[in-house]
């Protein structure tokens, strides 16, 4: 399948990832953020110049899991936007 795809399919909920990545268990995700806000931790606080507890504003963007079990923020790259081998976790 091709990214342009894919993302529809994310943006509904579902999960992703290509046969053409080298680590397994890896899949992509679309998190839903939080426009409305989430009282930041002592961590976000302290990295954003916030008071803990202050409302943390987050826009939707998409995460991946790791072939080692640790999740972070994803942006495609060339090559996955122009790849024909994702697939859908079922």
């Amino acid at each position: 399948m091709k990214f342009e795809n894919v993302l529809p399919l994310l943006k509904q909920g579902e999960k992703a990832f290509r046969l053409g990545w080298n680590g397994r268990g890896m899949y992509v995700v679309r998190q839903k953020g939080y426009p409305d806000g989430i009282p930041s931790n002592k961590q976000t606080a302290e990295a954003w110049d916030l008071k803990e507890g202050e409302l943390f504003k987050v826009e939707p963007y998409l995460q991946i899991k790791n072939a080692n079990g640790s999740h972070a923020m994803w942006v495609p790259s060339v090559g996955d936007i122009f790849a024909e081998d994702w697939e859908i976790i079922c």
